[in-house]
């Protein structure tokens, strides 16, 4: 069967892209408003896009009752933003985060979700995830009515102790992190423990 993208619905697009697109991998992103109002929310529009410089693209799209969350919101404002990574154990706080509160809301003290602060951007960083890395944004770019597309460069990586292997190689446990994945649905999520490796030619 074929559908024509051009043709889709907002809603109906999704669907194929977040069912055939997966795992992808989840930003937790917490940023702050130019009045220095906090906010955290999930995103699985999300990688790694290059290395020289370090660069990473989100992918948001409007709220149900506004045009832009408040993530984008900040983002375009402050330029500055923090993204960290979920952990199996942190899915249900996470989880609480993506609920709709009022611009003035903090989803992190709602969800009672610890925050540490970062070394070289204002946002704070989820304390208890594996690894985060704080961001300047790149580009700023509206590729729809109520999405953007945010670039940002990677100025600061954390990764918490218990995770690295070996710090001179960088080689870090990435079975231990237990980072989880976002899948197909309303609610499903995969768990990173059936793995394969192939070398390359």
């Amino acid at each position: 069967m074929h559908w024509d993208m051009r043709k889709l619905g907002a809603r109906d697009a999704y669907k194929l892209l977040g069912s055939c697109i997966v795992p992808r991998p989840i930003a937790w992103v917490s940023s702050q408003s130019g009045d220095g109002v906090p906010n955290l929310a999930p995103f699985s529009f999300f990688n790694a896009i290059g290395n020289d410089p370090p660069v990473v693209v989100i992918g948001l799209v409007k709220a149900p009752d506004r045009d832009l969350k408040d993530t984008a919101s900040n983002i375009r404002a402050t330029g500055e933003f923090v993204i960290s990574l979920v952990s199996e154990r942190d899915a249900p706080g996470m989880n609480q985060t993506s609920s709709n509160l009022p611009p003035d809301g903090d989803e992190a003290q709602t969800a009672g979700i610890a925050m540490l602060p970062s070394l070289a951007v204002a946002p704070q960083r989820v304390a208890s995830a594996p690894a985060a890395f704080e961001c300047r944004t790149l580009h700023y770019i509206e590729t729809g009515p109520s999405q953007v597309a945010v670039l940002g460069e990677v100025l600061m990586c954390h990764v918490q102790d218990c995770f690295i292997k070996d710090p001179e190689r960088i080689h870090l446990d990435i079975e231990a992190m237990q980072l989880i994945g976002r899948m197909h649905g309303a609610g499903w999520y995969s768990r990173q423990t059936d793995l394969f490796e192939m070398l390359r030619p």
